[in-house]
């Protein structure tokens, strides 16, 4: 790891720091975290679903993004997928147990920032009154 890259801390003791800039845990913390991949975890915390049942739960998410989102959050251990040899197919996603526990994380700040909302479109209101910067 790039020891320069190192926040003062107890992070210096940990064998990823995703403050180095080649740590494959910014990868994983990319996935959690980007748009799709947080709105997927936290749907699926309550149900699994099937894929167009999860589109529409994650409403706004195209096919195709879906699709790359479950593939990678799959890869990383946070998501299991249930392909049962019927036909037609049915797939059903669900969390892994790794899955759960970040997303009952995502979840607190999901539920933060919504309660927070008043406060930042407030703090928006403000700063375009000033003219932005």
């Amino acid at each position: 790891m790039d020891s320069e890259a190192l926040p003062a801390g107890d992070e210096a003791d940990l064998a990823y720091n995703v403050f180095a800039r080649n740590c494959p845990s910014r990868t994983t913390l990319e996935h959690i975290t980007g748009r799709w991949g947080a709105l997927t975890l936290g749907a699926l915390h309550d149900s699994s679903f099937r894929f167009n049942e999860l589109r529409r739960r994650v409403d706004g998410v195209s096919e195709k993004m879906l699709s790359q989102t479950l593939h990678a959050l799959e890869r990383d251990g946070l998501v299991h997928r249930d392909a049962q040899p019927t036909n037609p197919p049915r797939v059903d996603y669900r969390l892994t147990p790794l899955g759960r526990q970040i997303a009952e994380r995502l979840l607190s700040l999901i539920r933060f920032v919504e309660a927070s909302q008043d406060d930042v479109a407030a703090a928006q209101e403000r700063y375009d009154s000033l003219g932005g910067r």
